[in-house]
């Protein structure tokens, strides 16, 4: 009898210890899991936060882009041209666009490219047709750009026949590219370029 009481207390005492191990272990895997949910879902937040980033630098491309609105007029002096003359306007849902030729930092910077010559700053002055008179190009303004090729970029000579490009890159957002070929003669002192 003592050695079934003495059993019998046996096993009552190794099933507390039993159950506080198992107590335990079910702490600490609810505690594992706890911390492996928390890693999955801080690593979803900051993956959306990146998406969102780059979602949101991609609209901010996009919306400073600008359009040309009319043709591109060219001015000859009979053997070459001298003056370019193109109207801009904001594109759907853009941003304004600072077109102020002063400004040090952040400005529109107008670029000339041919076979031969390269300029990656040219002078340009702008008139705003229909707005507000500042150097910002806003919703619903109209600004013609005019460049002196015989001051901005004196080792520009676009004679007959010949193609080149502007390129109208603002602060932010995507540039314009305006590329165009001038006719077999250029006699006429006022050259639509279309």
């Amino acid at each position: 009898m003592n050695r079934i009481k003495q059993f019998v207390r046996r096993l009552r005492d190794e099933r507390g210890i039993t159950g506080l191990e198992t107590a335990i272990i079910l702490i600490a895997f609810v505690v594992v899991a706890a911390v492996f949910a928390f890693v999955v879902l801080s690593t979803g937040l900051f993956s959306s936060e990146r998406g969102k980033e780059t979602v949101y630098a991609g609209l901010q491309k996009t919306r400073g882009s600008m359009s040309l609105t009319g043709g591109v007029i060219a001015t000859s002096d009979g053997t070459s041209i001298t003056d370019l003359s193109f109207g801009l306007t904001l594109a759907a849902g853009g941003d304004s666009v600072n077109l102020d030729q002063a400004d040090t930092s952040n400005r529109t910077v107008i670029s000339y490219i041919d076979n031969a010559v390269t300029d990656n700053d040219l002078e340009y002055t702008t008139t705003e047709v229909v707005g507000d008179l500042d150097s910002l190009l806003e919703a619903g303004e109209l600004a013609e750009v005019a460049i002196d090729l015989a001051t901005a970029c004196p080792t520009c000579s676009v004679g007959a026949n010949e193609q080149f490009t502007l390129e109208v890159k603002p602060p932010s957002g995507s540039y314009l590219v305006i590329s165009r070929t001038t006719p077999a003669s250029i006699a006429e002192t006022i050259i639509n370029l279309n």
